[in-house]
């Protein structure tokens, strides 16, 4: 389960690609998604976009498990984005928005997959370190962006737990039975986290 948790997951290495440093990768993703976005018109420079992340991740040596693990829970939306664009723009515009989406996906997962939390943390504070003399709150920033971070794998495992547990007592699916525990849950999370953070000080 943990597998299919987007951010939830690092793989730990000595590849060329886990040594590059934190701050060079979240360059190089933003550059890449601006780019892709920009240049790839055609099925052909889609495709290229793609294998870029295919190659960064058999370079890092990512097992293909987990690599697909990361990648495949966004793909129900792309269908559906991809859908509504064949409708709208005929197959080969839908395809090539769907490749160049799942080409920053991809991208996206080599930064997570092969960097850990702490070190994406210790690289956003040094880039905005600079910013901190202009008034921006750096401390308050990364501790916002760590948060979120943790959480989005903590959502999704709270969501596979209610999952499973309806499965266990065989019970059918209903949006309101399967959404009423997830909200509770979260709620619960955030006022634990909030009380924590209060508690520390944090926001006075």
């Amino acid at each position: 389960m943990r597998q299919n948790i987007p951010l939830g997951v690092y793989v730990p290495g000595t590849t060329i690609v886990h040594r590059v440093n934190p701050s060079i990768k979240f360059v190089s993703l933003i550059v890449f998604i601006i780019a892709s976005t920009i240049w790839a018109h055609t099925l052909t420079h889609a495709a290229i976009c793609l294998a870029v992340p295919l190659l960064l991740l058999a370079v890092a040596k990512i097992p293909p498990k987990i690599a697909w693990g990361q990648l495949w829970p966004p793909l129900p939306f792309l269908l559906f984005l991809g859908a509504f664009n064949w409708w709208q723009q005929g197959w080969e515009k839908a395809l090539v928005v769907t490749l160049v989406i799942m080409s920053s996906i991809g991208m996206a997962a080599v930064l997570t997959l092969t960097t850990t939390v702490a070190e994406m943390l210790e690289a956003l504070e040094k880039t905005l370190a600079p910013t901190a003399r202009f008034g921006v709150p750096v401390e308050a920033i990364s501790l916002a962006i760590s948060l979120t971070i943790r959480l989005i794998p903590l959502q999704f495992a709270t969501v596979g737990e209610v999952l499973d547990a309806r499965k266990a007592r065989g019970a059918d699916f209903s949006i309101t039975a399967f959404g009423a525990p997830v909200m509770i849950r979260s709620i619960r999370r955030a006022r634990v986290i909030g009380d924590a953070l209060l508690a520390r000080g944090v926001g006075d």
